[in-house]
């Protein structure tokens, strides 16, 4: 009996030193859905790579924005991301890098609110697509690429600034700018 409880106290051991990080899974190739663990899917999202294993759920998003500490902001937290990763010519004046030109990614919103015919949408109208695009498919931006990738800090960062309702800037930072980029009294509401 204690040669039995012996083994699998150290094959218990032995199968917590080998847990598998999430992010050395992310973008590897599958072909079922047994070839990735349990926190990936095998999907097709990555164009020209077949059928790889991306990430199901955030790991660590079911234990509440409250351990995470507080909601990132676009100003503080997500503008410097898009503008690294997003903007340079694919989602902000110049489109040249990218067949979407529907929206745009270089400001909150936009400069007439977006809502009534003249400005295209941006990070605030388009935050759970950034989001799935950053954070759960990681396709974005897409390989090959010149800008440098958001780390997996970065892009959990995002998530979390969705899943807090995207909010423009914290309140000590209110009045330091307009949600469209321009001056305080230029752009539509802030709010959600």
């Amino acid at each position: 009996m204690k040669k039995l409880l012996a083994g699998a106290t150290g094959a218990a051991a032995l199968l917590v030193a080998c847990t598998i990080d999430v992010a050395d899974f992310t973008g590897k190739t599958c072909e079922t859905a047994g070839d990735c663990p349990d926190t990936h899917v095998c999907v097709a999202v990555r164009q020209g790579q077949g059928r790889t294993c991306e990430v199901l759920g955030l790991p660590g998003a079911d234990a509440g924005p409250s351990d995470a500490g507080p909601v990132p902001t676009y100003c503080d937290d997500v503008q410097p991301i898009l503008a690294a990763s997003c903007v340079s010519t694919c989602h902000g004046a110049d489109t040249s890098g990218s067949g979407q030109s529907s929206f745009r990614l270089d400001y909150y919103v936009a400069p007439d609110g977006g809502a009534d015919g003249g400005g295209l949408p941006g990070a605030f109208a388009k935050a759970e697509r950034i989001r799935a695009r950053t954070s759960v498919f990681q396709d974005m931006p897409p390989s090959p690429t010149t800008v440098p990738l958001p780390t997996a800090e970065q892009r959990a960062l995002v998530a979390r600034w969705v899943e807090g309702g995207a909010p423009f800037c914290d309140d000590a930072d209110a009045g330091g700018g307009a949600p469209d980029g321009g001056s305080p009294d230029a752009g539509g509401d802030a709010g959600p």
